[in-house]
């Protein structure tokens, strides 16, 4: 059998090790809060961050919670108003970076860009749903949706992230709304979320942009 030999630390030194752990935690949580500061995601790792938040939304469930049917959604901001839209439609989010306007297209064609060999065309929803124009920042994100033989960006102003709605807590679109705007309407949560239909705006044929351009 090994014996270790035991070492008798007098209070002093054990204080002296304690202020040199905290010390070292301290700068540690410095550099953390540095590092996460200045950490602007990719949009393969900002796809990759919202799949894992939702996963993770998934697996604080309670059993009761797990029972009932939710709408996993990207959140993101319109103006003032918050909006939403299933992720099963969302292949990736890009940052707003080098469009290239389209001429002879309709109002809510911004143009098109080139996401890693892949030329998107932008939507701005805003202009769909009869929302005011805020104008471009660098907190601009393009949403890019899939569908069977459609895919094109709408452009967000902010995301707010990945969110688990309750299925049975959408209320059905305000009666006051009409035309286009309640036409891309899925339903409203309880906190004034406005869920979009990505089935509907991917297939809407007022909106194929590839048969436009």
């Amino acid at each position: 059998m090994i014996m270790m030999k035991k070492f008798d630390y007098d209070d002093n030194m054990d204080q002296s090790h304690g202020r040199i752990w905290e010390d070292l935690r301290a700068r540690l949580r410095a550099v953390q809060a540095a590092v996460l500061k200045g950490f602007e995601p990719n949009p393969e790792q900002e796809r990759v961050i919202l799949k894992e938040r939702a996963r993770r939304l998934a697996q604080e469930m309670t059993e009761p919670e797990k029972a009932r049917d939710y709408l996993e959604v990207v959140g993101f901001y319109l103006g003032q108003e918050r909006y939403a839209v299933e992720l099963t439609h969302v292949v990736e989010v890009f940052p707003l970076k080098d469009l290239t306007p389209l001429p002879q297209t309709p109002p809510f064609v911004l143009g098109i860009f080139n996401a890693r060999g892949r030329i998107i065309s932008v939507l701005d929803i805003k202009k769909l749903i009869g929302l005011p124009d805020v104008g471009l920042t660098n907190l601009n994100r393009v949403i890019v949706l899939h569908g069977d033989d459609m895919e094109f960006g709408i452009l967000a102003d902010s995301i707010m992230g990945v969110k688990l709605i309750p299925a049975d807590t959408l209320q059905p679109s305000l009666p006051t709304l009409t035309g286009v705007k309640a036409e891309y309407f899925l339903g409203v949560t309880g906190d004034r979320i406005v869920v979009l239909d990505g089935k509907k705006i991917l297939t809407d044929p007022k909106i194929i942009i590839h048969e436009k351009i």
